[in-house]
């Protein structure tokens, strides 16, 4: 069955943030989306033009509505709309069946452009939904707002504490715990981009959807920054603001547990003639090492090709098993038999690959590359 996911947030207008940007997340990463729009905006890439609250009634009424029927694993809230909406809304989550869905709680107090979207009332009245929360996902000016580290922790929650409004090339996302303080951090390098509206809504969508999957917290926000980075790789660039995302360009990067046939190396000893006979077959060159014999192509589904000259791949193939849990995959085989001729390693260029050979002796290497695979570094 698919993983249920409720969000309980805002609708966009311009499609980059808010429910709009929440059902593309669930949606791409396998999840079944429903929505309890909190209230209705009109913005675009250039800011919010203008907010109609939803009643809060209304909200309530969808709520009862979906879970009644069809079910809640996990809930992602975002933009809430006013201190009356907030407060019943933590008052119907803890009712018994909700009780058992994980709640992520992205606290959206300001867009992306600079537009106020909670009042002070409503930022106090949040502190019931912390309650409640598995996670809160706030940048650090949200974070401050609600009084810091200390005062979110205080509820209960764990806290994940987004780092891309620091400054920096380096962006920071840690994880605490109460009682425990930090217990995981993910740095990246910064991407240089504008279309950066609807990040913190697709992070949070990304995390809930994961935990109704039956992820736990860790390797959930894991997958979903991961998603998120990819998703501004893939920006189609609309707007003269802060444009959206590309979630729904998103595709086979390691984003589950499970293997995918994802990558090939085939031989060659003409690495020009190979080259020009790929792109003739409408490949996409995203990488062109001359001088290492290497190259790789893209196709329209994310599923790469590669070509290399040498002793490398002398003799044939080699096919390529995708996984965004590689060691995990590894010692599951290992346990049950299958013999491998090197265990995973981090490689120089960002891939982390095993090796073994099928019962014919042709030769796989199991690996998990992630962002690095469609983007490496040296991208064309």
């Amino acid at each position: 069955m698919s993983a249920r996911v409720l969000i309980i947030a805002g609708s966009d207008s311009g499609g980059g943030a808010g429910i709009q940007a929440d059902i593309k997340t669930v949606t791409m990463l396998g999840g079944h989306a429903m929505t309890a729009i909190t209230a209705i905006t009109a913005q675009n890439t250039l800011g919010v033009q203008g907010v109609h609250p939803v009643p809060t009634d209304m909200v309530l009424a969808q709520i009862d509505s979906v879970a009644s029927d069809i079910g809640v694993d996990a809930v992602k809230i975002g933009m809430i709309g006013s201190a009356e909406t907030a407060a019943a809304v933590a008052q119907r989550l803890s009712r018994p069946d909700l009780a058992q869905a994980a709640v992520v709680f992205d606290p959206v107090m300001v867009a992306t452009s600079g537009s106020v979207l909670a009042d002070s009332a409503t930022i106090e009245a949040f502190r019931a939904l912390l309650n409640r929360a598995m996670v809160a996902t706030p940048n650090l000016p949200e974070l401050d707002a609600l009084g810091g580290e200390d005062a979110v922790l205080a509820h209960g929650c764990s806290l994940l504490i987004k780092g891309g409004h620091a400054e920096g090339q380096t962006v920071i996302d840690r994880l605490l715990e109460t009682g425990e303080g930090e217990v995981a951090r993910w740095e990246a390098p910064r991407i240089d981009t504008t279309s950066t509206h609807g990040t913190g809504c697709t992070l949070a969508s990304a995390i809930a959807c994961g935990l109704a999957q039956g992820m736990p917290l860790e390797p959930a926000i894991a997958r979903a920054r991961d998603f998120v980075r990819l998703s501004l790789m893939d920006a189609p660039g609309l707007g003269a603001g802060h444009g959206p995302m590309g979630q729904q360009f998103v595709r086979n990067d390691g984003l589950f547990t499970g293997p995918a046939l994802n990558q090939f190396t085939l031989p060659t000893s003409d690495y020009a003639a190979s080259v020009a006979f790929y792109k003739q077959m409408g490949l996409a060159q995203i990488v062109d090492s001359p001088d290492n014999g290497y190259a790789r192509f893209e196709a329209a589904n994310g599923v790469t090709l590669s070509i290399h000259v040498g002793d490398g791949v002398a003799g044939g193939a080699t096919t390529y098993l995708e996984s965004g849990a590689l060691d995990a995959w590894v010692a599951y085989l290992a346990r049950r038999g299958v013999r491998f001729e090197r265990m995973p390693q981090d490689e120089s260029w960002g891939w982390r690959e095993a090796r073994l050979s099928d019962p014919a002796g042709n030769r796989l290497c199991l690996y998990q590359a992630g962002e690095y695979r469609r983007y490496p570094p040296w991208r064309v």
